[in-house]
């Protein structure tokens, strides 16, 4: 363990505890943000799958060649 030490400091009790709860609320802070700033997430998420609208299209095929 890298940090060994740090649990002559701190207890695990307390310390783990600390930094789950650190990561849960970065976790939220970022989906939250996700969320409120983009649209495409929002609507993937309430089932519309399709192409937002002011994505380009795919590219078109290759022209076929006359024979």
């Amino acid at each position: 363990m890298i940090y060994g030490k740090m649990w002559c400091v701190v207890k695990p009790t307390v310390g783990l505890p600390l930094i789950i709860g650190a990561v849960a609320v970065g976790s939220f802070a970022v989906h939250t943000m996700i969320l409120n700033n983009t649209t495409w997430v929002k609507a993937f998420l309430n089932g519309n799958a399709s192409v937002q609208a002011g994505a380009p299209a795919a590219a078109p095929a290759a022209p076929v060649a006359k024979k």
